[in-house]
């Protein structure tokens, strides 16, 4: 009794989840495509213009907070992904022992879908973070080699205050 109680309160609650998985896919898939607009305009401009202005505390913050949301969806769009998989999977073979395959057949289609779209979001994700952390590593480095080039002038020529004037 307790035992087909379980299953079936666990049969319902799944069938609840295909809803909001799908839902949470499509907003990572918009959420990802949105990341990518924002990471042209961050690699050709956001970026240069912190080097620029030697504004290395903002650098780190905004790289590090990008970085997390690419990660975010890295992560969390191919796990719907499966989820999408195999939630309709439990109709669909139900469906075949039965001998209905318009079922089976509507079954694996989204299954297949929110496959794909799971991992076409965790893809776009993955390649941004791996690009953000390029983009902000390089932008680190430039702006710590200027750091040590302006020691370095500093250290050889320690009377010459004109020379810090101009380098900072």
């Amino acid at each position: 009794m307790l035992y087909g109680f379980s299953l079936e309160l666990m049969h319902l609650i799944t069938s609840w989840l295909l809803q909001p998985v799908v839902w949470g896919l499509l907003f990572f898939t918009a959420l990802s495509l949105y990341e990518l607009g924002i990471a042209a305009g961050e690699r050709f401009s956001v970026i240069p213009a912190l080097v620029a202005a030697k504004q290395r505390r903002q650098l780190v913050e905004q790289g590090k907070k990008r970085i997390e949301r690419a990660d975010f969806i890295t992560r969390i769009a191919p796990m719907l992904g499966l989820m999408g998989t195999l939630i309709p999977l439990g109709p669909g073979l139900s469906a075949l022992g039965t001998g209905d395959i318009s079922i089976l057949t509507t079954a694996m289609t989204v299954a297949f879908d929110t496959t794909i779209i799971g991992l076409l979001a965790g893809v776009i994700g993955f390649v941004l973070g791996r690009m953000r952390r390029r983009w902000y590593d390089n932008a680190m480095q430039r702006l710590d080699d200027e750091a040590v080039d302006i020691l370095s002038v500093a250290v050889s020529n320690p009377c010459n205050e004109s020379v810090l004037a101009k380098s900072a």
